[in-house]
């Protein structure tokens, strides 16, 4: 990849990231129009850039990140149930972490495959966006008062391991579970980012370990500026993007998210089904 090439898939990376439409979708679909060719490095740049985009979170959200619960533990408490009382948000982050990161090990190989099928992407971002025009219906408003359990978040782990199919997007799958427990479009999306932190973390750790493994060190190294520059652009565009959809989907909802994914994904469909090639240089 040249430079020019690396900032549009790191910007459509850090746009795409926390909204409801599939990063990784669109990065293929990017991928494809500028003419990349699918190598185990760009396959592995589209995750270790997710690095720059979570980072944002932290950034934003840092003084909700680093917390821990300094509320009295419940009575009658014993060592542990103090210890993860007080270390609450971690804990429950981490048991809606647990079914991506194990599905996600047992099945890596064919995500992988997955990931080069435009087809799989377009069908996903119709089907995806038809379900987006009725989710605030088929999901009341959720109240803040509603309790956010180890059961609630392990709920919405397992939604998010919908999301392995590339097109469904991790932010739709992790939001709507969210909003399944009783969650606020807010809340659910606020903890959709959160559980990113460790989803993508865990992900992009994985993906430079396989590449190490299997001889990519002289790899990494040739290409670090594009990794450095690809994470930065990432970051910078993930913090503008996520601003503006906490804003937007507490006042309007997904439904203009759904609109966008049918049509993107219809276009798609049409230019592949007519035998016209996505690549446009």
């Amino acid at each position: 990849m040249d430079i020019f090439e690396t900032i549009i898939i790191a910007i459509v990376e850090g746009l795409t990231e926390f909204l409801p439409v599939s990063s990784t979708g669109h990065m293929i679909i990017a991928q494809n129009l500028l003419g990349v060719e699918s190598t185990e490095f760009v396959k592995a740049f589209t995750f270790i850039i997710q690095f720059g985009a979570i980072l944002s979170v932290v950034v934003l959200y840092w003084k909700r990140f680093f917390r821990l619960n300094h509320t009295p533990a419940p009575e009658g408490a014993n060592a542990l149930q103090r210890f993860l009382h007080t270390f609450d948000f971690y804990w429950k982050l981490f048991v809606a972490f647990v079914p991506a990161a194990v599905l996600g090990l047992l099945f890596s190989d064919a995500i992988d495959a997955m990931l080069e099928s435009v087809l799989v992407v377009a069908i996903m971002l119709v089907i995806g966006g038809v379900f987006m025009l009725f989710c605030d219906k088929i999901f009341n408003k959720g109240s803040e008062d509603t309790p956010f359990t180890e059961k609630r978040a392990f709920m919405v782990g397992l939604y998010q391991c919908i999301s392995m199919i590339p097109g469904v997007s991790r932010s739709m799958a992790t939001i709507v579970g969210g909003m399944a427990q009783g969650m606020t479009r807010k809340a659910a999306a606020e903890f959709s980012f959160f559980l990113a932190v460790p989803t993508m973390f865990g992900a992009t750790v994985y993906k430079m370990y396989k590449l190490l493994k299997e001889g990519g060190t002289a790899l990494i190294m040739d290409n670090m500026t594009t990794l450095i520059i690809g994470n930065v652009v990432a970051f910078i565009v993930a913090m503008l993007a996520i601003k503006f959809f906490i804003s937007y989907v507490q006042k309007y909802g997904f439904k203009a998210f759904g609109w966008y994914r049918i049509i993107v994904g219809g276009i798609i469909l049409a230019m592949l089904l007519t035998g016209h090639n996505l690549t446009i240089v």
